[in-house]
């Protein structure tokens, strides 16, 4: 059950690294320009904080980070969650390496904006690198296992140091809650010497 919703999780993951991804790459390709000595930089190398643009886009691949970081780094979620869509986007690169005409006709939506900035992304090797570290979790074994609850939990404490309520140790050395103690008429527990005589004939 672990495992399935992880492949639930990838294709969501996917959706996300696609449609945000793409969409918020190609915003920031299309950061205005100018002609002149700093026409190389955006916004003439000063601030982007007035162009709403940019910002979205921005904020798109934050989110889109966000999203591959708690798949790869949270315990608790199938490693499949991670890794499906980062051998996805590794196989893709290294068909764009062998033919980048087959690649490129693979990526759907091509013609809208997510199509678009998904294209860029897998030329400019950002793609790649994600792949890279989205594969991670499918090599950390401790990944694959379900996380057992710690012992005594759900259930009675094999020792009295450990549980949560009043226990009395009986004479051979277990323990018992004292609601189930043995009492004496009047309701006094009966009392038992922890560390009793050993049994047999003393030394002369």
């Amino acid at each position: 059950m672990r495992h399935l919703v992880g492949i639930v999780l990838a294709v969501a993951a996917a959706l996300v690294l696609f449609f945000a991804g793409g969409w918020g790459y190609l915003r920031l390709l299309r950061a205005p320009a100018v002609t002149g000595p700093l026409g190389s930089l955006p916004a003439q190398g000063g601030s982007l904080i007035s162009n709403h643009n940019v910002l979205a886009g921005l904020a798109a691949l934050l989110a889109t980070g966000l999203v591959a970081g708690i798949l790869i780094a949270a315990p608790r979620i199938s490693p499949l969650a991670a890794g499906l869509p980062g051998l996805a986007l590794l196989a893709l690169t290294g068909l764009y390496l062998v033919s980048v005409r087959h690649a490129v006709q693979l990526i759907p939506l091509r013609t809208h904006a997510f199509g678009t900035g998904f294209e860029g992304m897998l030329a400019d090797g950002v793609l790649p690198m994600a792949g890279l570290a989205m594969i991670i979790p499918l090599f950390v074994p401790s990944r694959w296992r379900r996380r057992g609850r710690p012992a005594g939990a759900g259930g009675r404490a094999t020792s009295g140091l450990l549980s949560a309520g009043p226990q009395t140790m009986t004479r051979d050395g277990t323990y018992v809650p004292e609601d189930q103690f043995p009492t004496r008429p009047g309701g006094f527990p009966v009392q038992h010497d922890p560390f009793p005589p050993p049994e047999g004939p003393f030394p002369p």
